[in-house]
């Protein structure tokens, strides 16, 4: 997997908002109503990062989920790192609404 450069990185935050850029990690944080829908939305995000092969680290206070992604063999972000923020996003999304 190739790591994007400032300007396709640049592009890709386009495409999902809620992420912020620090460094060589794009983050995110999503407010569940209740801890349960938290660790549930946890367990649907653990599914797509399965099938795609790309673990977040996640850490979780109460209701509130911290996502990073960064892609380590690859030292920075990849498009992979986008595909999954725009995954995680669909899933805080049906969970949230």
């Amino acid at each position: 997997m190739e790591k994007l450069d400032d300007a396709a990185i640049s592009t890709r935050l386009a495409e999902v908002p809620d992420w912020r850029r620090e460094g060589d990690e794009i983050r995110r944080t999503i407010e569940a109503p209740d801890f349960r829908t938290a660790i549930a939305i946890v367990n649907d995000v653990a599914e797509q990062a399965e099938h795609l092969d790309h673990h977040p680290d996640i850490d979780i206070r109460w209701r509130r989920l911290h996502f990073v992604l960064t892609t380590h063999a690859a030292g920075g972000l990849t498009d992979l790192d986008f595909r999954l923020a725009a995954r995680i996003d669909a899933i805080a999304a049906d969970h949230t609404a």
